[in-house]
């Protein structure tokens, strides 16, 4: 990996962090489908199997975060962004020339690829953002990714508020905004985004800080939920539109009031900085992991094993004996894996499944979520999708919290949480298929509260197989995503839905029965999740024994000396 001058002191990190929150909202931008959907079919002709391929583009592109995953352990996070924002300008450009008209005639193939490089830029952004600033507060992990996730999740609602509120429900202007605006906006913070050196101490300030800010992003979740529901229902002459978008703005800017403080009040507290959490400025060749061969009484045997092997043989075994030739080593858990390396180990591929099993599950709710509120006799499905939006955003905050309490006072896996949210979620399909009046609203929350919680394979990646090749591993496992949504959502669900409604002899089906048997293989699907995440949580407690035995974090030394 090429040198990256990390920037020092206590201060830059937070004013990364506070840059990051637009990075991250920016890198919601794929959640606008929805928002310019209906003008791709009315526009330019398509019919809704279009549209849903379409659809599928987009998922599609949102996930596709192996090349950034890798790109991460090579470039600076402001090339990564850079290419994020030539992404973002070019895919989103030409669907903007494409709906407004001034290109006619563009090929559905075309669009289709240009929606894949468009929303490929959210894997951009947020795979710098979140390493970034993961490496830059490894004592606080959990929270920090639970925060970067949950803005991403709450974006959803920032864009409608725009939506609806200054670009008058214009599929035409959002384009052009997506196209224009949001690059604009992450070269503007770009600089900041960047790897600082972080304190080797536990900073007591920390936590009171990262509670400020979790506290500040649950208050905007709620105002743009109560705004967009509020847009939607009255009618709001101009100039208030215009004061509830500065409030947001607002709101997003808060996080600055962190540095703003800790220049004003200056902390007396002095904590050392070491070279770096995981070495960032070491060259990607140089081995970080050796020990050597020859230390026991059984390695002397050995030695005397191989002496008729050859001359040679025996001089570079001596020298092997006596510390001069060094010999690589398998890591093990808490150190860094590379991608080949982490692809051997079971515990990986349980936290892919449980991964796998419990957001394939929740997107198919996600991806459904209207046609689900209609075959329970629900006109508007507004509520329902402000419902969803703030609860999974609730449970992608929470979920770091809480996971970050447990795991330094009882050292306890984050695992353990993913597990208990499968778990509840097995109910809540249970009581989406008893299809009981008025329910659907309070199980649309716990299923979004329940996918929230899957993201805590994100810091658990990070403290199982490392930060140095953090951007590409946890990258593999937000594959889980899009594959699950595949299986459960499109051929399952799907499927299903189809069959219920060629029974009606309608294109729209009414009723529980649309969903129920989905429902049921659902809830077994996330008893499978919760098995799996206790068995992993079983294996890797002793590792987070070791990890957090102080109460704290403890930094992994990149040489081995065990």
């Amino acid at each position: 990996m090429p040198k990256l001058v990390e920037k020092t002191g206590s201060r830059p990190p937070w004013v990364g962090l506070a840059a990051a929150v637009w990075v991250q909202m920016s890198a919601g931008n794929a959640s606008t489908f929805p928002l310019y959907s209906a003008a791709l079919k009315s526009v330019l002709g398509f019919n809704q199997q279009q549209v849903t391929i379409l659809g599928v583009a987009c998922d599609l592109g949102e996930n596709m975060g192996l090349l950034p995953g890798y790109a991460s352990n090579k470039l600076a996070p402001w090339a990564m962004l850079l290419i994020g924002v030539s992404s973002c300008f070019l895919g989103y450009g030409v669907l903007w020339l494409s709906v407004s008209q001034i290109v006619n005639g563009l090929p559905f193939w075309l669009l289709f690829i240009a929606l894949v490089v468009a929303t490929n830029s959210c894997s951009w952004f947020s795979t710098a953002s979140l390493v970034t600033n993961m490496r830059n507060f490894p004592m606080s992990r959990g929270s920090v990714a639970g925060l970067l996730k949950g803005l991403t999740g709450i974006s959803a609602a920032a864009f409608t508020v725009l939506f609806s509120v200054l670009l008058h429900h214009s599929a035409s202007n959002l384009l052009l905004f997506l196209t224009v605006g949001i690059p604009v906006l992450c070269l503007t913070v770009m600089y900041f985004v960047r790897p600082c050196i972080p304190a080797t101490g536990e900073d007591p300030s920390e936590p009171v800080y990262l509670a400020f800010l979790l506290g500040t992003s649950i208050i905007l979740a709620a105002y743009l939920v109560v705004t967009t529901v509020v847009s939607e229902v009255y009618s709001l002459p101009s100039v208030l539109r215009y004061v509830l978008v500065a409030v947001m703005v607002l709101f997003l800017f808060s996080p600055l009031a962190v540095p703003i403080k800790m220049t004003l009040f200056r902390s007396n507290v002095k904590s050392s900085l070491p070279g770096s959490s995981d070495n960032l400025a070491k060259e990607e060749g140089e081995s970080t992991q050796e020990e050597p061969l020859l230390i026991t009484s059984t390695s002397d045997s050995n030695l005397l094993g191989s002496l008729f092997e050859g001359d040679d043989d025996m001089e570079i075994l001596l020298a092997e004996g006596e510390g001069a030739v060094k010999k690589k080593r398998k890591p093990r858990r808490g150190e860094d894996f590379k991608v080949g390396q982490v692809f051997v180990k079971a515990d990986f591929w349980l936290l892919w499944f449980a991964y796998f099993l419990g957001m394939g599950s929740g997107v198919t709710v996600s991806n459904n979520l209207a046609q689900i509120g209609f075959a329970f006799g629900i006109k508007d499905t507004t509520i329902l999708l402000c419902l969803f939006s703030f609860f999974n955003f609730i449970g992608r905050l929470a979920s770091g919290a809480i996971s970050e309490h447990f795991v330094k006072s009882r050292t306890l896996p984050r695992t353990l949480w993913m597990g208990a949210a499968q778990l509840v979620m097995v109910f809540t399909f249970l009581l989406f298929a008893m299809a009981i009046d008025h329910t659907i609203y309070v199980a649309t929350a716990l299923i979004g509260i329940g996918m929230g919680f899957q993201f805590l394979s994100i810091a658990t990646i990070s403290e199982l197989f490392g930060l140095r090749h953090f951007g590409i591993n946890f990258n593999v496992i937000l594959l889980g995503n899009p594959i699950g949504a595949t299986i459960f959502s499109a051929l399952l669900a799907g499927y299903i839905y189809d069959r219920e409604a060629e029974k009606q002899g309608n294109p729209t089906c009414i009723g529980p029965d649309c969903f129920r048997e989905t429902f049921l293989v659902l809830a077994g699907v996330c008893g499978l999740g919760t098995l799996l995440s206790v068995i992993l949580t079983v294996r890797i407690r002793p590792v987070y024994q070791a990890l957090y035995a102080s109460g704290s974090f403890r930094l992994q030394p990149q040489s081995a000396g065990h």
